[in-house]
């Protein structure tokens, strides 16, 4: 597939056009013309650059990619380092990043409720969605099913809560500064990537149930997705790596 093809393929499914976002989406960095291998990852830190690399990938899509608003212009070190591989190696960097949270079937928010079993309702943000549990699930019970299927302990904050929770709100990321919203909403619990140290005297004194499950993990679902969804439709050799991130 022709690299600008896949660019407008993307944008389309992801409606990258309706996101006014901190970072531009799509081709970011122009490498060969023609796509061979993909591989996927949540950021476009240098060991995702350099295992692309091991895999003979041409191009990498991602979920961090560069050119926030509130970077730095200058081209030193890390920066130098990641932009020297890419362009002499004549990979292709694409990166999606609010279009990739919140699209509605393979976004990293759809897949959170996905993996918890949680009915979407809708949308107190266009970033912040909220819904319902199957069942009332005890708030111990429900950290534990997020600690199985995350395969990591999360940071959960309970002081003055009810003990049982139906109605949760989330935000993939770095999402602790909406827990007043999720509050003023009605809902017994938000979660989250993030925690700030805030955060915890927010949730006690609000009486909220807090779940931090980490920025990373919360993020990892919908570049997976966004690779499967590549392979199938297209037929296009795709590969996911998880470079560690305990944040």
């Amino acid at each position: 597939m022709e690299n600008f093809l896949l660019e407008k393929i993307i944008n389309k499914k992801l409606l990258s056009h309706e996101c006014n976002d901190v970072i531009p989406n799509g081709l970011q960095i122009e490498g060969e013309k023609t796509i061979k291998k993909i591989v996927t990852g949540v950021t476009a830190c240098q060991d995702l650059l350099d295992q692309a690399l091991s895999y003979n990938a041409n191009a990498i899509i991602v979920h961090h990619g560069y050119f926030w608003k509130k970077e730095s212009r200058y081209i030193h070190n890390m920066k130098r380092k990641r932009l020297k591989t890419i362009l002499s190696n004549n990979i292709n960097l694409y990166s999606w990043h609010l279009p990739l949270d919140i699209h509605p079937k393979i976004g990293n928010n759809a897949q959170i409720a996905k993996k918890l079993n949680i009915c979407i309702k809708g949308y107190i943000l266009p970033y912040l969605f909220w819904g319902i549990l199957e069942k009332n699930i005890n708030a111990f019970d429900f950290a534990k099913k997020i600690e199985k299927k995350y395969k990591k302990k999360p940071i959960h904050i309970y002081e003055n809560a009810p003990l049982s929770i139906s109605r949760v709100a989330w935000c993939s990321g770095k999402g602790q500064n909406f827990i007043e919203q999720a509050y003023n909403f009605g809902v017994d619990a938000f979660l989250t990537g993030e925690i700030s140290e805030e955060t915890m005297h927010f949730a006690k004194e609000l009486g909220i149930h807090f779940f931090s499950i980490g920025h990373h993990a919360t993020e990892k679902d919908g570049i997976k997705s966004l690779g499967i969804w590549l392979n199938k439709k297209y037929n296009l050799d795709v590969t996911f790596i998880d470079i560690y991130n305990p944040a």
